[in-house]
């Protein structure tokens, strides 16, 4: 945050007809303080801050610059920046949180942005990382715990601790912190808020159809892992056997106007291109990449499509990232992620183009 006391000095003594000998003369400095005050050079001494601001009859926060609800609107404003930054560069939006936190240090949300962005990722984290970052990131979860009011900012200090501990080799009391600061799936969010209402209300129905999606995108997921990370099933039948899962639930999708369906495919063929592109485990080939990625972007298509007459589904698909055309979203930030080997695979026209064919 930008000091501006000086500047205010200069304006309040301006406006009152003082000059700078009668404000030296009744803050008991020199007259050249008051000169470097009002230069910006030197800052008045804490004992002399609240003197001045009787004295000009202002408050401490006015006397200093400090807008409260001007403050905020800017830390929301440079967050948003921030969040718009780390789906484009990530080393820039590190860049950006870091010179955001050395401005803002006391707010939780920016500590919060920060700790996330010192290399310590909230899935399969490196513990190497954790360990030599540990001694800055500990400091900011304990911070956040103690004074911060925020239920989601503090689990997310809670999952960092956790985080911390395992790489310690504290992996039980890691394991402890999860089950009693996270509960279970019953505890969920869209469970209390289904079981908030009658089931013969419209907002039971609401919230039993949308958590029947968040459902089923998450179990997708887990299954495309519990193929993709086993070694044991030779790569041409592992993504053989997703592929054709994945096609019969959009087929079948499709054929029945079920979006129940179609999301399943839809969050498959997302994870196994993700999977693909990543090359981390299993060796990705290129023309199962593009084939994948052109299944994946004709399910977002009708999802997006289906959403504009369901509810429950657009909220979860589309309102959750903030836009109101998903296809659109998506083919964007595929050409935007900056992960290098999807950068590579970026180069090659025939994945380009299938890309592009869906803007």
């Amino acid at each position: 945050m930008r000091i501006t006391i000086g500047n205010n000095i200069k304006r309040l003594r301006t406006e009152k007809h003082i000059t700078q000998e009668q404000l030296a003369e009744a803050m008991n400095v020199s007259c050249a303080a008051v000169s470097k005050w009002e230069r910006s050079e030197t800052y008045p001494e804490i004992t002399v801050l609240q003197p001045l601001a009787f004295y000009f009859g202002v408050s401490l926060d006015e006397l200093m610059g400090y807008d409260k609800e001007k403050v905020n609107e800017e830390i929301e404003r440079l967050l948003d920046e921030f969040s718009e930054c780390r789906r484009k560069d990530w080393e820039k939006a590190k860049e950006l949180i870091k010179s955001i936190y050395k401005d803002y240090p006391n707010d939780y949300r920016v500590m919060y942005c920060y700790m996330w962005s010192l290399g310590v990722e909230d899935a399969e984290p490196d513990l190497d990382i954790a360990l030599a970052r540990k001694d800055e990131i500990a400091p900011i979860c304990d911070r956040i715990l103690e004074g911060c009011n925020d239920i989601q900012l503090c689990l997310g200090a809670w999952k960092m601790k956790a985080i911390l501990l395992h790489a310690e080799g504290k992996t039980d009391e890691a394991l402890r912190i999860h089950s009693e600061k996270f509960g279970d799936w019953y505890f969920s969010t869209g469970q209390m808020n289904e079981q908030l209402f009658k089931k013969d209300r419209p907002e039971f129905l609401y919230w039993a159809k949308r958590n029947m999606y968040e459902l089923v995108s998450f179990a997708a997921d887990k299954y495309v892992k519990s193929l993709f990370f086993d070694e044991g099933i030779a790569y041409e039948k592992m993504v053989s056997d997703v592929e054709k899962c994945a096609d019969a639930l959009y087929s079948r999708g499709c054929e029945l106007s079920e979006s129940y369906l179609v999301l399943q495919a839809n969050k498959i063929f997302g994870r196994l291109h993700n999977d693909l592109i990543a090359r981390r485990y299993r060796g990705g080939k290129d023309e199962d990449i593009i084939r994948i990625v052109d299944k994946y972007l004709s399910t977002v298509a009708k999802i997006d499509d289906m959403a504009k007459k369901d509810e429950a589904l657009y909220d979860v698909c589309v309102k959750r990232f903030n836009t109101h055309d998903l296809t659109s979203y998506v083919v964007n930030s595929t050409l935007a992620w900056k992960n290098p080997n999807n950068l590579k695979m970026l180069e090659n026209e025939e994945y380009r183009g299938v890309i592009e064919k869906y803007k």
